[in-house]
């Protein structure tokens, strides 16, 4: 049956209509460390997901700097469909990593990861980065316009698109010339515009389609709270982690803090990464 295309969507991301191959931005082997009894053991793969209105290699500084601390990276494309579509295709990409594994959610990727991770024994923290951690029956729009603070609604281009199954569904944009002060703001100019060349739209559908799992309430996590959002605001992310019990560091950033404060993102992911195999 086709999908609904949803209502409009007056918050949030987007993602683009090229095929959903996963790129395995990174992947390293890790060396083994010594587990409290003594015992070698390698650190947990780290998969990174991102969200709306960019790519995996919105991960790059981060991998970087995982690698050369000997942990393990996958960096899949999210196909940015809609939550439960996106969500059963990331549970499957987990089924093909062996042992421990961190998952790590950006923006709307939090939305995904706590779906997929839902009843996954080798997942053994979530880490929210300026991210959504929905409970069952919520939405990323919903969220995200439930505390003041967002401007993202105003950024937006909706672009019709045809459906696989038939119907039209609609693709989101931010508009690229406002895409920097929306985003990134914190970010250099040249690359603010080369990431809003290369921005993926997400469908509304994605953003307004209601949560069923909430793997958080099961998972140990770690949360990135990004006080300069203009995406996700503050608030939202502040209601999310303390819903969720994460572990939250707060740090004055935009939207894009994977790119602008890699060195921060890494060692939140490596903190989670430690507590895992203790």
């Amino acid at each position: 049956m086709p999908r609904p295309a949803g209502p409009p969507c007056t918050q949030l991301h987007c993602a683009q209509l090229s095929l959903a191959a996963t790129t395995f931005a990174a992947t390293g082997a890790a060396p083994a460390a010594a587990s409290a009894d003594g015992a070698p053991h390698k650190k947990p793969t780290v998969v990174l997901v991102h969200g709306a209105f960019a790519d995996a290699s919105s991960w790059s500084g981060v991998i970087k700097r995982l690698e050369r601390d000997g942990n393990p990276v996958i960096a899949p494309a999210n196909p940015l469909r809609g939550l439960n579509s996106d969500s059963a295709y990331l549970a499957a990409l987990l089924k093909t990593v062996k042992g421990p594994v961190v998952l790590v959610g950006h923006s709307y990727g939090g939305a995904v990861i706590s779906q997929a991770a839902d009843h996954d024994p080798n997942v053994k923290a979530l880490v929210y980065i300026a991210a959504f951690s929905p409970a069952k029956g919520e939405s990323a729009a919903e969220l995200s316009g439930k505390f003041p603070g967002g401007t993202l609604g105003s950024t937006l281009t909706q672009v019709p698109v045809p459906l696989a199954g038939g119907g039209t569904g609609t693709d989101l944009y931010i508009d690229p010339a406002k895409f920097h002060n929306q985003f990134a703001a914190d970010v250099p100019r040249a690359t603010a515009d080369l990431m809003a060349a290369t921005r993926r739209p997400i469908t509304d559908y994605a953003l307004n389609e209601k949560a069923t799992k909430e793997a958080w309430k099961t998972i140990p996590s770690w949360d990135l709270i990004t006080t300069q959002d203009k995406n996700i605001p503050a608030a939202a992310q502040r209601f999310m982690a303390k819903r969720a019990h994460s572990h939250s560091i707060e740090f004055k950033a935009s939207h894009a803090v994977s790119v602008s404060r890699p060195d921060v993102v890494t060692k939140l992911v490596e903190e989670a990464s430690a507590a895992a195999v203790r």
